[in-house]
């Protein structure tokens, strides 16, 4: 990373005017930002990328490998270079350092929060301020409410970039209190919500005086990625996503271990991995489904796109989601969706073009998933339509994009 680190302590020598700042950066479920970052360039709006940490994994998809090298990670600088940095801003911006370590204090007195992850948060904070101003830097977007907005909040205390922030949901909102959400929405330029259920939420914590600051700006997708495909004549179900609890792909193993009686040839395939995989793969071996379902681990875009298209229907019984973009990716490829009802989801998904379950009833998972596998492929693919339809009208990622860099200050 040395020729990284030397451009951003140039002063003066680029002008992007624009950064993002994650807490980790490139990782598989979260190519939204990624493609978010790309619909600004191909605008003709530069971004710098920053992140706190890169990610213990190595990315899949070839397009999330090539932004590492794009990205400053904070945390490669070394404890060294962040100490005496921090000791620099403390001598020459005093009273810039004051303002950030009162909003540290109040940050880690909080219920729920710690002193020793906002004081990481303040060190970080010195370092992204002097490499962004170095950089020509007027203003810095955050995915999330966490790490990342809290050390873009602390950057602008000192000084820094004017500072906004997409919120998602949901595990950012179990505690805006702890989260410090009020205080990031005060200083912040503008916040995005990416549903009208995390807009609520939001301006339930900060008060309506955060009205005219709190946008909806949906999370969306590049388009002309995601064609359609007539609805395949087979008995396939995918899921994709992390092999987690919240996701509860352990459910919808349950739910159609007694539909292989009527449906011999039924194949659900799970895209992704994580903590539950082995849980999983028991659970399988005890209900005898081995041949009916199938861990094929994570897999590149081009990869979930094309296992989308041989399917019958998409299904992801979530306990706990914003709004899943891989919703839109596989309405957006007109194939049928089974879900739960919960989050921002029903803004996306209702009988029109899919089925909504209560999350962790098993049954009422099971007689959705009975009904998709069992209706006549002109019914899917009606419902599929209807759901391209209103991914093309809200989810458009160029549309989107633009709409957030209106939102932006104008010096960018």
């Amino acid at each position: 990373m040395p020729k990284r680190v030397m451009a951003i302590t140039c002063a003066g020598c680029s002008d992007m005017g624009l950064a993002y700042l994650m807490n980790t950066y490139p990782i598989t479920s979260t190519t939204f930002v990624r493609r978010e970052i790309h619909a600004h360039e191909a605008a003709g709006v530069p971004v710098t990328r920053f992140a706190i940490r890169d990610w213990a994994e190595v990315p899949v998809d070839p397009r999330d490998r090539d932004e590492i090298g794009k990205t400053t990670y904070i945390l490669k600088q070394g404890a060294g270079k962040l100490v005496t940095r921090t000791l620099r801003e403390m001598i020459l911006n005093p009273v810039g350092f004051a303002k950030a370590l009162k909003t540290t204090i109040h940050l880690a007195t909080r219920p729920g929060s710690t002193g020793i992850k906002n004081a990481a948060y303040l060190v970080e904070a010195v370092f992204f301020k002097q490499a962004a101003l170095a950089l020509g830097v007027h203003h810095v977007h955050a995915h999330f409410s966490t790490n990342s907005a809290a050390v873009t909040l602390l950057a602008r205390r000192m000084g820094g970039p004017s500072y906004s922030f997409t919120a998602h949901g949901p595990d950012e909102f179990d505690d805006p209190i702890g989260n410090a959400l009020p205080v990031k929405v005060e200083h912040a330029a503008f916040v995005a919500a990416i549903t009208d259920y995390a807009r609520g939420v939001i301006l339930d914590a900060s008060g309506s005086g955060a009205a005219d600051k709190v946008k909806v700006v949906r999370c969306g997708i590049d388009l002309d990625e995601f064609e359609t495909t007539p609805t395949p004549p087979n008995k396939c179900i995918v899921c994709v996503g992390r092999l987690c609890p919240a996701k509860a792909q352990a459910l919808l193993v349950e739910a159609v271990a007694p539909l292989v009686k009527d449906h011999p040839t039924l194949d659900l395939v799970f895209i992704g991995d994580g903590e539950d995989r082995a849980g999983i793969e028991k659970q399988i071996a005890e209900l005898g489904l081995e041949n009916h379902v199938t861990l094929s681990g994570w897999g590149t875009g081009e990869e979930v796109r094309a296992a989308i298209k041989s399917a019958r229907i998409f299904a992801l019984p979530s306990f706990s989601e914003g709004l899943p973009i891989v919703l839109m990716e596989s309405l957006a490829m007109a194939r049928a969706v089974v879900t739960t009802r919960i989050t921002g989801i029903p803004e996306l998904v209702d009988s029109g073009c899919g089925w909504l379950v209560e999350p962790g009833d098993v049954p009422a998972l099971r007689t959705a998933v009975a009904a998709a596998l069992s209706a006549d492929t002109e019914t899917l693919e009606a419902l599929g339509e209807t759901g391209r339809s209103r991914v093309i009208r809200a989810h458009d990622q160029a549309r989107n994009a633009a709409k957030l860099r209106t939102l932006f200050p104008a010096k960018l």
